[in-house]
């Protein structure tokens, strides 16, 4: 019997320890709404804007992404949202690659940085809730930005219209 080829998800040839702009998405295996739930409060025809309430999960992962820049000298984590059930972020690797008074560092790329913070999740709850892999987007320019800024900005409000949304889900 024949394995299944796994469809490559990275851009063949591109270099993701270099400087730029990432749009990443993290999804939580078979979208199990393990990081918290989406609120929408309406009071007669005034409704706030919708957020996200964490579970401890979601709160364990926020405590995380807010570390990456302690554990990767040069990386930016410029907007994220933690969703039900998966997790957008928008990382910046600085075009200096963190460099010191002393010597250099190494710059860690993308994969290495999605890892580890998937490895730290993992380990602070004692069980994975990833799925494999996961998605990017390279910016290229200030409208690719801006639109995805946006775009994690109001994801909480958009919920029910998200790919990842399942109807009765808990």
């Amino acid at each position: 019997m024949e394995l299944r080829q796994r469809k490559k998800m990275r851009l063949q040839g591109y270099d993701y320890g270099r400087a730029g702009y990432y749009f990443i998405t993290i999804c939580v295996a078979e979208r199990a709404e393990l990081l918290g739930r989406v609120v929408e409060e309406c009071r007669g025809a005034h409704c706030a804007p919708a957020y996200v309430t964490l579970s401890d999960v979601g709160r364990t992962v926020e405590h995380v992404i807010l570390q990456i820049p302690e554990y990767h000298k040069g990386v930016c984590v410029d907007k994220y949202v933690i969703m039900p059930n998966h997790i957008h972020m928008i990382l910046t690797l600085a075009e200096d690659g963190g460099r010191t008074m002393c010597a250099p560092t190494h710059r860690p790329a993308i994969p290495q940085i999605v890892h580890g913070m998937k490895e730290a999740i993992t380990k602070t709850i004692g069980f994975s809730i990833w799925q494999k892999s996961y998605h990017d987007h390279i910016i290229r320019n200030g409208a690719d930005y801006w639109r995805i800024w946006e775009y994690i900005g109001n994801n909480p409000a958009k919920w029910r219209e998200d790919c990842y949304y399942k109807d009765g889900a808990i």
